[in-house]
């Protein structure tokens, strides 16, 4: 009997917990990982953690890439398929497009138009997209400098911008005028002409936009139908090889002297040809 009655008083002494008077905070881990016994962690030594390194991906305005590296000037692309990428806005509402001529843009006149639009929409609920990325790098050697010696030294990062492409995008509670004023002053920021455009507008070919019912099938073809001349057969033993008319005739009766070299002369070049080739 003893071992039972101590038994159990032990187990209800156990089951005992001293509770506060008035409830405090909810505490931030569930009640039942309390109960449970924990399992044993682990920890790796001379691990930190918390990240100091930068990220390896970089910014938009810098990235990743080493600058010693020589790079190339190089030209924007240029859309001889008939692409659309990069002249309509997917992810706003509204964006900023430029329109007269591809160039490239250096980073600090890109952060220069993004804290412009910034300092615009201050207190309102938004959204800021960037779809260019400075990627490009750009050398150039000192003033009054001899030609030769290399192609210089690093001096900012740049950003090729082709014609009607779209370099802000916005999203958010922001009336469209407002968003406008945005624009036109990140525009006066930046070098060249640009046009404010909405998610509704057409894309764009190049400097054409495919509108008033215009479309890319209507661009391939040729603007101007050239006539159809009906091209007259050979003459009866003549034979047309790659821009040559040969005579088939093997008889040379009433054949001037001119006529039978100049024959020779196009069998030796076909003979040539059919060597090369």
């Amino acid at each position: 009997m003893r071992p039972t009655a101590s038994s159990g008083l032990l187990s209800a002494f156990q089951a005992l917990r001293i509770t506060p008077a008035t409830p405090l905070r909810a505490s931030a881990f569930p009640s039942a990982t309390l109960l449970r016994p924990s399992a044993p962690t682990t920890t790796a030594q001379n691990v930190r953690l918390f990240s100091a390194s930068a990220i390896r991906a970089g910014s938009w305005l810098e990235p990743n890439l080493p600058r010693k590296k020589k790079m190339m000037k190089g030209r924007p692309r240029v859309p001889t398929g008939g692409s659309t990428k990069g002249t309509t806005v997917v992810w706003g509402d509204y964006g900023l497009r430029m329109c007269d001529h591809h160039r490239r843009i250096s980073a600090s006149h890109l952060k220069m138009a993004e804290d412009t639009i910034k300092q615009r929409l201050r207190g309102q609920k938004y959204r800021l997209y960037k779809r260019v990325a400075c990627n490009v790098g750009v050398f150039i050697s000192g003033n009054e400098m001899r030609m030769g010696k290399g192609k210089g030294s690093f001096d900012h990062w740049a950003a090729r911008i082709a014609i009607n492409q779209i370099v802000f995008e916005i999203r958010g509670l922001v009336h469209e005028q407002v968003i406008r004023d945005a624009f036109r002053l990140a525009g006066n920021k930046l070098p060249g002409q640009w046009e404010f455009v909405k998610k509704s507008d057409p894309p764009c070919v190049g400097i054409t936009k495919l509108e008033d019912g215009l479309t890319l099938e209507d661009l391939k073809r040729p603007w101007k139908k050239l006539p159809e001349t009906a091209i007259p057969p050979p003459p009866a033993g003549v034979v047309n090889w790659k821009g040559f008319a040969i005579s088939t005739v093997e008889s040379f009766e009433g054949k001037t002297m001119p006529e039978m070299e100049f024959r020779n002369e196009m069998l030796q070049a076909m003979k040539s040809r059919q060597n090369k080739f």
